[in-house]
């Protein structure tokens, strides 16, 4: 089993101010970690802060904060908030996030990702050790930046990637990399591309899960979820590299002419069931367990709607993280 087994927070019907007993209940289940994202809900950083006051057995990491959404100082200081609240716990995840919620959401240029990605990492790098960052970098210009409270113990930095240019960029310069919509058998080909990452190289991986063993229902979520993001056209070319431009073209066809209920229609069973985990929690659990035998070190679950859960409430949620959790 894995030593790591995260969840990604906030869950979905519980607000955030109730968080506490979610907190207490993934913990007690072996969850070690929990783990945002930031999309357009919660932001990445408030849910993380409530876990490190409420509940101090859980690890903590951001999936991902994007390079664009903030300024570098900004970044920097918010990070390093985090890592004074919760010292030794925290993960600092960043990426480059797309040009919808950077661009369309945001009001920023979504211009040179990779570039801007790499000079992002190498300023918090400086930054979060409370070193004076006095620089012009490719894509940006920071003048005489210094951190007033710079963490005791600097988060481990970790950069988002899908294809090898990105992957390479995380061997070299990061802690470790975040990986995200891919099967198990996808991450050796991902991890082929980080074998300069130094000792400790961690390997985070957030995973869909729809436990149920509805499986049309599950599959009809999956689907909506493949036309959501493998339609972005990193991920499109992240599967292409993959090798899956064959299966995957008649969405993409069919995405593109407008033809959205076609684009569902031409999504197979064997792509679904390969990119979303589903099925009974025990079966859940296993399938998260072949990431971690797969390389995967920091299996994160991003937990789905199911019928179960929409009937159930808390009390089922409550019931449903215990038995994904990792057995003692």
């Amino acid at each position: 089993m894995s030593m790591r087994w995260g969840m990604t927070v906030p869950l979905g019907g519980v607000p955030l101010a109730g968080h506490a007993a979610v907190f207490s209940a993934l913990a007690d289940a072996g969850f070690t970690d929990a783990w945002s994202a930031e999309v357009n809900g919660a932001d990445a950083f408030t849910p993380l802060t409530l876990a490190a006051a409420w509940e101090p057995r859980l690890r903590l990491g951001t999936a991902i904060a994007p390079v664009y959404t903030r300024g570098p100082g900004l970044l920097a200081m918010t990070a390093a908030a985090l890592a004074e609240t919760a010292p030794g716990r925290f993960q600092f995840g960043i990426g480059a996030s797309s040009p919808v919620v950077a661009g369309d959401w945001n009001a920023a240029d979504f211009v040179k990702p990779f570039a801007r990605s790499r000079d992002m990492l190498r300023f918090l790098r400086a930054a979060l050790a409370g070193e004076v960052v006095d620089q012009a970098f490719p894509t940006f210009t920071v003048k005489r930046f210094r951190l007033e409270r710079p963490p005791a113990v600097p988060p481990q930095l970790l950069l988002a990637a899908l294809r090898p240019q990105m992957l390479r960029l995380a061997a070299a310069e990061a802690d470790g990399v975040i990986l995200n919509w891919l099967s198990p058998a996808d991450v050796h080909t991902a991890l082929a591309e980080t074998k300069q990452a130094g000792p400790g190289f961690a390997v985070a991986a957030r995973i869909f899960v729809v436990p149920t063993d509805d499986a049309a229902y599950a599959r009809t979520l999956g689907r909506r979820l493949i036309t959501s993001y493998l339609t972005v056209p990193a991920y499109a070319e992240f599967h292409r590299w993959l090798g899956r431009e064959e299966v995957l073209t008649p969405m993409w066809r069919a995405w593109e002419s407008g033809d959205r209920r076609g684009a569902l229609a031409a999504i197979p069973d064997p792509l679904v069931d390969e990119l979303v985990v589903h099925g009974t929690p025990e079966q859940v659990r296993a399938r998260v367990q072949a990431y971690a035998d797969a390389g995967i070190t920091v299996p994160v679950m991003a937990l789905l709607p199911t019928p179960e859960l929409e009937r159930g409430g808390l009390p089922a949620l409550t019931e449903l993280i215990s038995a994904l959790g990792r057995p003692a």
